[in-house]
């Protein structure tokens, strides 16, 4: 497994005002989506492409377009969904499905209670967008998931990452013969004892949205 954490002075800028628990609701979406598409730019960098040829006003001249199957986008409910519009505008072609997971708040595992995928995925790269690696079970089932259905190249992003959380990932996937690579913002310092990041910037899906769930 691969973490690339992002290094960039926009990101930086963007992340810090995300964390501010004086953000309000609109903003913070609106924050989230431009994050999101500049984490985006860093998670596509190995997305497949094919030589093709074309004609300018000018000339022939040679480029690369992507490749079928095309890249499916897979948000995670219901915090994945404020991450979608950010990555859908720098893959605009790129095809979307859903996974709902939930976290049980005392053992902290991940069950899956929705999804709308293709049954194949065989031979597709997929991104899955989850704002917060905390615990890590939730992604780590995700990308169990996606693979089981085969997927082989397998990238996610997040806004936040926790040591603690990527530990359990690279422990669950042992053995996993896919590609997998985190791309973040921000590698912060640990878990709580609730399982929330620190210094984290909340409830993601809460401060998003504006209501509990």
């Amino acid at each position: 497994m691969r973490i690339h954490v992002v290094d960039h002075p926009l990101v930086a800028h963007k992340l810090t005002n995300l964390r501010d628990e004086t953000t309000d609701s609109p903003l913070f979406r609106r924050l989230v989506d431009q994050l999101v598409t500049l984490l985006a730019y860093e998670a596509t960098r190995d997305v497949r492409v094919g030589p093709v040829q074309i004609v300018t006003p000018v000339a022939p001249t040679s480029g690369v377009r992507l490749t079928d199957p095309q890249p499916l986008v897979v948000p995670i409910l219901r915090a994945g969904l404020g991450m979608l519009d950010g990555m859908m505008r720098l893959l605009p072609t790129a095809e979307v499905g859903f996974l709902g997971m939930m976290r049980n708040e005392e053992t902290l595992e991940a069950s899956t209670y929705a999804e709308r995928l293709p049954d194949d995925l065989s031979g597709r790269q997929c991104y899955v967008l989850d704002p917060m690696l905390a615990t890590g079970g939730t992604l780590a089932a995700a990308i169990k998931f996606l693979t089981d259905r085969g997927a082989d190249d397998i990238t996610a992003i997040c806004l936040l990452a926790a040591p603690e959380g990527c530990e359990r990932i690279e422990k669950e996937l042992a053995g996993l013969d896919v590609p997998v690579t985190i791309v973040t913002a921000a590698m912060d310092e640990r878990l709580n004892e609730k399982g929330y990041i620190v210094p984290g910037l909340g409830d993601a899906g809460d401060r998003l949205y504006g209501l509990a769930g």
